[in-house]
C-alpha cells in the first residue's frame, strides 16, 4: 500500500470515528483548551451545588454563580447554548462579546439549534446520546467546504463526510460542511478529525458545532448552515472564545 493510500485510510477512519461521536443521531468533560476554560461541570456535582454563592460581577446573563465562575477572565467571546429542558434536543444559541468595562453584550439575534437526542448530562459517556454540560474552549475548525473567512485554524478536508440518516430519518449529508470543535475530551491545536481522547474513549469525543440536519444529534450542537458560516467568521482566537452549554436549569446553577 502506498503512503498516499495509508494516509487516505487513516483520514477516513478518523472521520468515521468523529461521526460516531458527532452526528449519526449526533456525540461526546473537561475542556483541554486554554487554562480556565478547562472546567468541567460534569465532574463537580458536589461542591457549591445547593449553596448560595455570589454571582461574579460582569457575568454572562442567565448563568448561575457556579457556571459563571467557570468562564475564564481571558475569554472575550462566548457562545451560550441554552437547552429547552434537560431531556430536550432543542436549544437557543446566543453570542456575546465582553466590552472594555468587563460586561457582556449580546451579538446579533439568537439562533435555534439542535443538541443530543436525549438532552444533556453532567457526565457524558460514549453513546449516551446526551450533550455534555460545561464551559469549553473553541480553538479549531474545519469542514468539507472551504473556510468561509474565519480566523480559527481551519482544516479544509474532504474527509469531513456525514452519511446515512439521523434519528428522525433525515439525511445527514452536508452536516460536516462546516464544523467548530468543542474542546471536550480532545487535544486542542489539532484538526477536529484528530482522535486523541485525553479522558479515554469511554468518555466520548468528537463533539462539534456543525451544520444542522433538521434533527437531534448524538452530542454535538447543530446550527443552520448560514449561521455556522457566520459563527466561523465571528470567532477570533485572539479573543479566547468559549462555549457555555447545557439546559437552562443547569446553566442557572
Amino acid at each position: 500500500m502506498t503512503v498516499r493510500a495509508v494516509r487516505s485510510v487513516l483520514a477516513t477512519a478518523l472521520a468515521a470515528a468523529a461521526l460516531a461521536g458527532c452526528s449519526q443521531l449526533g456525540t461526546g468533560l473537561r475542556s483541554e483548551g486554554p487554562a480556565p476554560a478547562a472546567s468541567a461541570t460534569q465532574d463537580t456535582k458536589g461542591g457549591s451545588a445547593g449553596r448560595s454563592a455570589p454571582r461574579p460581577s460582569g457575568s454572562l446573563p442567565a448563568l448561575g454563580a457556579r457556571t459563571a465562575a467557570q468562564v475564564p477572565a481571558t475569554a472575550q467571546q462566548a457562545v451560550v447554548v441554552t437547552g429547552e429542558a434537560p431531556d430536550s434536543a432543542r436549544n437557543t444559541v446566543q453570542r456575546y462579546q465582553r466590552d472594555p468595562g468587563g460586561g457582556w453584550k449580546p451579538v446579533g439575534n439568537p439562533w435555534q439549534g439542535h443538541n443530543a437526542l436525549k438532552g444533556w448530562t453532567d457526565h457524558h459517556v460514549q453513546g449516551d446520546l446526551r450533550s455534555p454540560i460545561g464551559v469549553f474552549a473553541l480553538t479549531d475548525a474545519g469542514g468539507r467546504l472551504a473556510d468561509p473567512g474565519g480566523k480559527l485554524p481551519y482544516d479544509h478536508n474532504p474527509h469531513f463526510v456525514a452519511s446515512g440518516t439521523g434519528s428522525q430519518g433525515e439525511p445527514l449529508a452536508g452536516a460536516f460542511d462546516y464544523v467548530v470543535a468543542i474542546n471536550y475530551n480532545r487535544k486542542p491545536g489539532t484538526t477536529p478529525l484528530d482522535w486523541t481522547r485525553p479522558l479515554g474513549a469511554k468518555r466520548g469525543g468528537g463533539i462539534w458545532f456543525h451544520v444542522d440536519h433538521q434533527g437531534p444529534t448524538q452530542a454535538c450542537v447543530s446550527l443552520e448552515k448560514p449561521h455556522m458560516a457566520e459563527l466561523l467568521r465571528w470567532l477570533d482566537p485572539a479573543r479566547h472564545p468559549v462555549v457555555v452549554m447545557g439546559d437552562a436549569s443547569a446553566l442557572g446553577r
